[in-house]
C-alpha cells in the first residue's frame, strides 16, 4: 500500500497519477490526510496522558516515602482518571488506524510517469515485436484440436474429474510440459536467481503482503476451514518470504526462481478467446522474484524483460512487448510489461508473461526493509515476472511449430523432451 507520509507529502501527484487509472482518488486521499491527522491527534493525546500518569506515579511514590499519605491518596485518585482516559484513547487511535488501514488497502499503487493513459488493453502501448509469424499448411489447426488429434492433453477427462479448465496432460504433451518447467529453471538460474520449492497454499497476511487480498479475493480459491488460499501465482508465497525481514544493504539484489502450479477462479470468463488452453483454473508458471535497492529497481525491471526476450528468442516464437496503459494496470503495479506470443492458427496474441515493478507498495505491505548505509531502516523494491506461464507458451509452440506430418519440437527443448516431433 502507499505510505501515509508520501501521500501527505505528494497530494496532487498522487491524485493526477491515480487518474491514470481512470480513478478520481480525490476524496480517498483526502480522508486518508484527514484520518491520519486524527491519528496523531490521538496518539500525542494519549503519549501526553500517559506521561503524566507516569510522572503522577513518581511524585506519588516520593509523597508516599515522605510520609505525606493524604496527598497521595489525592493524587492516586488522579491517576485512576487518567488511566480511565489513556484506555479511551488507546481504543479510539485502535479504530482510527484500522480506519486508515482500511482505506490505504482500496487504494492502488501509482503508475510511474511513463505509463501511457488508457481505459482498455486496446490502449496499451507496444514497444517491441520480434519473430516471423510461420507460414501454416492450408488446413492448420488451433491446439485444442491438435491436442485431440495427437492425444496430448484431454479436456474432457479434466471436465469429468474435476470441472472445466482442469485439463489433463498425456504422454507427449506431459513430456512437454515437464520440458517447459525445466527449461525455464535452467535458463533462470543460470541468470543468477535461486530456485525455491514453494507452498502451493498461503494463510491470509501472505495474501494481504503481495496485495491479492482484499483485491482480488473473489479470484481466489478459499480453504475455509483452514483461511488457506490456493495460490494464482508463486509471486504470493515467493515475495512472502521477506515479510517483516530487515536485510542489509549489502544482502540486495536478491533474485528467486520457482515453479508452482497456479489456481485462479477466473470469474465471469466466458467465450470462444478461453477455449483451450487460452485460459485455465489451474495452470504451471515459472516465476522470477527480485528484491532490490529502489535506486536500481527499474534497471532491474529492463533486465527482467531482457531475460524473459531470451528466452521467446530461444524458443523462436513470434512475441510482442506491451507497456500496460493506467486503465489495465494490475492493482499493486507502478509498470508492468506483458508479452505476448502471436497465435497462429487463431490469428490471435495470447498473453504470456507480464513482468512488473512494485517500487515500495509491495515492502509497504510486508515490512518488507533493508537497513541503508546511514544505518537507518528504508522499504525496499519488489519486483516479479513469468518466466513463464506454460499454457499459452504450450498453445503457441502447437500452432506455430504443426507442420502436416506433425508437430515439430523447439529446438532448444530436445535435449529436454527426448524427442523431436509429436505425430
Amino acid at each position: 500500500m502507499l505510505q501515509v507520509a508520501f501521500i501527505r507529502e505528494n497530494k496532487e501527484l498522487v491524485i493526477n497519477r491515480l487518474a491514470k487509472r481512470n480513478i478520481d482518488a480525490t476524496e480517498m486521499i483526502n480522508n486518508v490526510i484527514t484520518f491520519d491527522e486524527e491519528r496523531r491527534s490521538l496518539q500525542t493525546e494519549l503519549d501526553n496522558t500517559l506521561a503524566e500518569s507516569n510522572s503522577l506515579s513518581k511524585e506519588i511514590g516520593n509523597l508516599f516515602k515522605s510520609g505525606e499519605v493524604q496527598k497521595a491518596n489525592v493524587l492516586k485518585e488522579k491517576t485512576s482518571q487518567l488511566k480511565e482516559i489513556s484506555k479511551e484513547l488507546s481504543e479510539a487511535l485502535n479504530q482510527k488506524v484500522e480506519a486508515l488501514n482500511d482505506l490505504l488497502y482500496k487504494i492502488p499503487n501509482i503508475p510511474n510517469e511513463i505509463v501511457p493513459k488508457g481505459n482498455t488493453d486496446e490502449d496499451n502501448e507496444e514497444v517491441f515485436r520480434a519473430g516471423e509469424t510461420p507460414n501454416l499448411h492450408e488446413g492448420a489447426l488451433p491446439h485444442w484440436e491438435l491436442a485431440k488429434k495427437y492425444d496430448i492433453i484431454d479436456f474432457e477427462l479434466g471436465n469429468k474429474i474435476t470441472g472445466a479448465g482442469f485439463p489433463v496432460y498425456k504422454g507427449k504433451g506431459a513430456r512437454l510440459q515437464r520440458a517447459l518447467i525445466a527449461y525455464f529453471l535452467d535458463k533462470n538460474t543460470a541468470a543468477g536467481y535461486t530456485e525455491y520449492q514453494l507452498p502451493h497454499l498461503v494463510n491470509e497476511a501472505s495474501g494481504f503482503g503481495t496485495g491479492q487480498l482484499p483485491d482480488k479475493e473473489g479470484q481466489m480459491y478459499h480453504v475455509t476451514a483452514d483461511n488457506l488460499y490456493l495460490i494464482p501465482t508463486a509471486e504470493v508465497p515467493g515475495t512472502n518470504i521477506f515479510r517483516d525481514v530487515v536485510l542489509n544493504e549489502s544482502d540486495l539484489p536478491i533474485g528467486i526462481t520457482g515453479y508452482t502450479p497456479c489456481f485462479r477462479r477466473e470469474a465471469g470468463s466466458y467465450g470462444a478467446h478461453v477455449r483451450g488452453l487460452n485460459r485455465l483454473h489451474q495452470f504451471d508458471k515459472v516465476e522470477i522474484l527480485r528484491v532490490e535497492h529502489p535506486s536500481k529497481s527499474y534497471e532491474a525491471l529492463e533486465g527482467m524483460v531482457a531475460h524473459v526476450k531470451s528466452i521467446l528468442e530461444e524458443l523462436k516464437l513470434p512475441y510482442r512487448i506491451l507497456r500496460l496503459c493506467g486503465g489495465d494496470l494490475g492493482f499493486t503495479s507502478a509498470l508492468t510489461y506483458d508479452f505476448e506470443v502471436y497465435s497462429t492458427a487463431q490469428e490471435r496474441w495470447l498473453e504470456i508473461s507480464s513482468v512488473s515493478n512494485f517500487e515500495t507498495f509491495q515492502a509497504n505491505r510486508l515490512k518488507l526493509r533493508f537497513k541503508n548505509n546511514e544505518g537507518k531502516n528504508e522499504l525496499a523494491h519488489t519486483l516479479n515476472g513469468s518466466s513463464l506461464a506454460l499454457p499459452r507458451v504450450l498453445a503457441g509452440i502447437l500452432e506455430n511449430y504443426q507442420t502436416e506430418s506433425g508437430i515439430v519440437i523447439p529446438e532448444i527443448l530436445q535435449p529436454y523432451t527426448g524427442f523431436k516431433i509429436i505425430d
